[in-house]
């Protein structure tokens, strides 16, 4: 088999996987993702929950926030921040308030990212300036994206230096505990957390097909259409995938709705407006 065949067949695998779909194009898209490192890294993104203990070498971490300062930010604001958390039982009584989740404590770095309106306070109170605009709801939604793009910038970073993460969305079940464990100001709000370390090799996971490009994918006006037959393919695919992982089979649409049932389902998480009011976002 020639180079360029191996190289085909790793581009058309990497596309095939993200989806499963044999009906997208891939002849065309070869020739976008064949050699293109950026791409075939994006591609290839996967969870991580597994990490070796091995540490990060020196200037990991800084060269992880470059990345990340590189994302985009509405109006040049920055109206986001991170931590940087190492310290052992550190990390260990934030996994306890996130889930409990042991791969937190595995890893030999948790990121949190927050979306964060206290330094624009803090530098507008210290020259006498007025930003009351950082009280509306529009200021927050600011903050929460640009931590988003910040931190999806981060973890590319990671994973081209040979590194894996995952999102730790269990940071918000209690906010205001998170809040005081990091000694957060108010106006400061931890939108999830990012555990970065070597994967382990034997919890290696899969890359986890996504929903097929036509139900995510608009032409020119939003198309309302329910698009059944392409839900059941769906359906199908994420059991398969489950199955190949050694976990319990479930349909997407059982899991998708089940984590959206009740107040209840949503783990803590459907008191975020009033944690917000008391970590003093009026949210106007």
């Amino acid at each position: 088999m020639s180079t360029t065949q191996t190289s085909d067949d790793q581009a058309a695998s990497l596309l095939f996987q993200r989806n499963r779909d044999p009906s997208l194009p891939l002849p065309g898209q070869l020739n976008q993702v064949r050699g293109n490192q950026v791409l075939e890294t994006i591609l290839n993104h996967r969870s991580v929950r597994g990490f070796l203990p091995d540490a990060l070498p020196d200037g990991t971490l800084e060269t992880l926030v470059a990345a990340a300062q590189s994302a985009s930010t509405s109006s040049n604001l920055q109206v986001w921040s991170v931590i940087a958390v190492q310290d052992t039982e550190r990390k260990s009584r934030i996994a306890t308030l996130a889930g409990n989740q042991q791969f937190i404590r595995d890893a030999p770095l948790l990121l949190i990212w927050l979306a964060d309106l206290a330094r624009l306070d803090g530098i507008a109170a210290d020259r006498q300036l007025q930003v009351e605009g950082t009280h509306f709801l529009e200021a927050f939604i600011l903050g929460i994206v640009d931590a988003a793009l910040a931190s999806q910038s981060a973890i590319l970073a990671a994973e081209s230096l040979g590194l894996g993460g995952v999102y730790i969305g269990a940071m918000r079940n209690l906010p205001e505990e998170v809040a005081a464990e990091l000694k957060l100001p108010p106006h400061v709000f931890a939108v999830f957390g990012m555990s970065i370390g070597y994967p382990d090799p034997a919890k290696a996971t899969g890359i986890k097909p996504r929903l097929p490009q036509d139900i995510v994918l608009h032409h020119e006006q939003y198309d309302s259409g329910l698009k059944r037959d392409a839900i059941e393919r769906y359906n199908a695919i994420a059991r398969d995938y489950m199955r190949e992982q050694g976990m319990k089979e479930q349909d997407w649409t059982a899991q998708a709705t089940g984590r959206l049932a009740s107040p209840a389902s949503l783990t803590g998480r459907d008191r975020i407006r009033e944690a917000l009011l008391n970590l003093g976002f009026e949210l106007r």
